[in-house]
């Protein structure tokens, strides 16, 4: 077996004295592939990075990045790997080009390896006609290209991208996951990623880790996380919220677990469309009404909820209406 890229054991980070930000996680990262951190703001994702890229000391445990210790031989490990933050970096007041060639000064690579470098990266990530414009012109998704860029300068045998489509539109992130699959593809980099998109888990990584609460839940393919789920769900609005029709449901053949949720009920079962006309009849003879029913294959959201017990999408929907909140909140006080 070939040594990993990256190699986790019992890496924990502790904030004061009892914030654990970071719990005693351990995972392994193969060479060529694209690995996801999975979850929401706050469940340890970035600074689990932070700690693997030198940026944070571990307080426990120990991490080898490209065969070095992160605290123990950190230029090591910087010369080896790139990093595109969730923050945009680029200097707004200088062109593009030069935003890649002061990275490259950083690195220390010399200007004449340096410049063939800057426009074959300009190429890559589609900015060359874009090249000589300030940054503050650029749009979100222009910005992001350049982060990219910036993070391949070194030529990185690893590469980190901490959210790397936070805040783009549905095209412009398209666009970006373009990018990371050539340098896979095309290059035979390794990736490391976080994201609390779903969709982009699910269409990037080759494994993913579900990170919750600052613990690695669990680690799988795409496919294995999904097959967690055990089946298709169906999913059962009804009028009443009571009584409680869970063991009823429960009872019916391939159903493998019902509860209620709120006034309706999540049922888990072999086949949705065998089943579904059995769940009409259990609910009708008890005289409640059905409002609305569906039937779902398993994805990524659910094996979320399974192993969590919450759902991704709604923990992402309430932060993004507390942001919204926060912005109007601002805005009526100027």
């Amino acid at each position: 077996m070939e040594e990993p890229v990256i190699d986790a054991q019992g890496l924990t980070k502790v904030f004061g004295e009892t914030v654990k930000a970071v719990d005693s996680v351990s995972f392994t990262v193969r060479k060529g592939e694209i690995f996801g951190f999975l979850g929401p703001n706050g469940a340890g994702k970035s600074t689990t990075i932070n700690m693997l890229t030198t940026v944070m000391r571990p307080t426990a445990g120990r991490a080898l990045v490209c065969g070095y210790d992160v605290a123990k031989h950190p230029m090591d490990v910087r010369r080896r790997v790139g990093v595109v933050p969730q923050e945009y970096t680029a200097d707004e007041d200088m062109s593009g080009r030069d935003n890649i060639v002061l990275c490259a000064d950083l690195y220390g690579i010399p200007r004449r390896e340096s410049v063939p470098r800057v426009n074959e990266l300009l190429q890559i990530v589609e900015l060359q006609d874009a090249a000589g414009r300030k940054v503050g012109t650029y749009s979100g998704g222009m910005r992001r290209r350049l982060e990219l860029a910036c993070g391949l300068i070194n030529y990185p045998s690893l590469l980190f991208l901490d959210e790397p489509t936070l805040g783009l539109d549905v095209q412009t992130r398209t666009a970006v996951w373009k990018y990371i699959r050539a340098l896979k593809v095309e290059y035979g980099m390794t990736l490391f990623l976080t994201t609390h998109y779903l969709e982009e888990a699910d269409s990037l990584c080759d494994r993913i880790a579900i990170i919750d609460h600052g613990h690695i839940v669990q680690i799988g393919t795409p496919a294995q996380l999904k097959a967690n789920v055990g089946g298709d769900v169906v999913e059962v609005s009804v009028q009443e919220s009571q009584p409680d029709l869970s063991t009823e449901l429960q009872a019916i053949p391939m159903v493998s677990s019902a509860k209620q949720v709120g006034s309706g009920y999540r049922v888990k079962t072999e086949s949705g469309d065998e089943v579904v006309p059995q769940i009409m009849d259990t609910i009708r003879a008890k005289g409640l009404h059905v409002t609305r029913i569906s039937v779902t294959k398993p994805s990524l959201d659910e094996a979320y909820l399974e192993l969590t017990g919450r759902s991704l999408r709604e923990e992402e929907s309430d932060r993004m209406s507390m942001m919204s909140q926060r912005i109007t909140m601002r805005r009526a006080r100027s």
